[in-house]
């Protein structure tokens, strides 16, 4: 990453909900945007805390004892090993922070896990 980066120029280079784009990187660590609008899938991360900060919209991130409704310019971290469920009502856009090599889907696997890719 020698440039600049124009977050909101990424994030209308995604396919679609669900599939993350990699925006840069830091020492070890992917930065990651990502549309979000319905449900996801319960998952959690052994082995790192999850970060999301919204830049447009809003996120609820289901816990199994809370939800946590965050807004634009609202940031949380999900701590290692909680399950936990993102969703949105409205199309959401949301900033990644995580591990290179992180599934997006966690330990849960599936049909929504996708391989990681930069635009």
């Amino acid at each position: 990453m020698d440039d600049k980066v124009s977050l909101a120029e990424k994030i209308s280079l995604l396919e679609g909900v669900y599939q993350p784009g990699i925006v840069g990187y830091m020492n070890d660590y992917k930065l990651a945007v990502v549309r979000i609008k319905g449900e996801f899938v319960w998952h959690k991360h052994d082995d790192t805390d999850d970060f999301f900060l919204v830049l447009e919209g809003r996120l609820t991130i289901r816990l199994r004892d809370r939800d946590v409704v965050l807004e634009k310019g609202e940031l949380f971290v999900v701590p290692r090993g909680v399950e936990h469920c993102p969703c949105a009502d409205e199309d959401t856009h949301v900033l990644l922070i995580e591990p290179r090599g992180t599934l997006n889907t966690g330990d849960a696997g599936g049909e929504l896990t996708v391989a990681e890719r930069e635009i």
